[in-house]
């Protein structure tokens, strides 16, 4: 039977965990849009969580899509994580250094439990609490040992171009797209080039730094389920969520766990893939042609 985990955890439980808890793999998942002129490996190479790893979405993922880092193959993942000394049995914990708390983090989260491993955490609150707290960080870095690890992929949780078009008449499930107000509207330009804002018909818009508190931590499981209802999301139903490129989208799937909603899906090629295949009537924007 796999492991289970809470999907969020505090700075003092990892504090606490990291001296009693056999197998466990802290991971600093840290990615940053490029406009932001951040680089994370270097960052991390600086400071970081001592004894934790780096985590590379751009480079654990599909090398041969022309879109970013989407999902890879079962055995490109198993690979990847078995050489930060995962198994199926260690406890992975995550974490990102963003001013949000939480960013790209969520992403890799879900990867996780998406490739069948649920003994997966999130720290709450991100880097920034940990060194708010004055917990200590480290530049070194010790290479893991590499493991086996047996990655099993569910489809069920994915969503692609077709699945999402088809859904425009079946509404099958209900599309949440976590980029924000002004993107998803059409007002505000995309990060990418080559890519107006807007966004998919009939989905929901709900922010991502929504379900995050002033201080970077997920709102109490109360306020998230407020936050569904207000904007009309039914968790008793399906849910597929999106963003730019399925990063922050990830946010929102794990909002809607903590809400008790068994299994989200998310579409990973998001608006990024949508924009570029969809036809004109497909694409719902106030300001249509403003950004290129």
């Amino acid at each position: 039977m796999a492991l289970q985990a809470r999907a969020l955890v505090t700075c003092k439980w990892l504090a606490e965990a990291v001296k009693v808890q056999g197998k466990m793999r802290i991971l600093d998942t840290s990615w940053f849009l490029p406009k932001l002129r951040r680089n994370a490996r270097s960052e991390f190479k600086k400071r970081h969580i001592p004894g934790a790893a780096f985590f590379d979405i751009d480079q654990c993922c599909d090398k041969t899509s022309p879109l970013d880092h989407m999902l890879p193959s079962e055995k490109i993942f198993a690979d990847y994580v078995g050489n930060l000394g995962i198994e199926r049995d260690t406890h992975v914990v995550v974490y990102d250094a963003s001013k949000f708390g939480a960013f790209s983090a969520p992403r890799v989260w879900w990867m996780f439990r998406v490739f069948g491993h649920s003994a997966v955490s999130l720290l709450n609150g991100g880097f920034g609490n940990w060194e708010l707290e004055g917990r200590p960080v480290s530049d070194q870095y010790v290479r893991p040992t590499p493991c086996e690890f047996k990655a099993s992929l569910n489809r069920s949780w994915i969503k692609n171009y077709e699945d999402i078009l088809n859904n425009l008449d079946t509404r099958r499930f209900q599309v949440v797209d976590a980029r924000p107000a002004g993107r998803f509207r059409g007002l505000d330009p995309e990060p990418r080039d080559n890519t107006e804002p807007g966004h998919i018909p009939g989905s929901i818009n709900m922010p991502f730094h929504s379900f995050l508190s002033p201080s970077g931590h997920f709102l109490p499981k109360e306020h998230l389920q407020v936050l569904f209802a207000q904007a009309g999301v039914d968790l008793s139903r399906p849910i597929c969520v999106s963003c730019g490129s399925a990063v922050t989208a990830c946010i929102v799937a794990l909002a809607a766990h903590e809400c008790g909603h068994p299994g989200v899906s998310v579409y990973d090629g998001g608006w990024s893939e949508w924009y570029t295949r969809a036809v004109p009537e497909h694409v719902i924007s106030e300001g249509r042609g403003k950004h290129l």
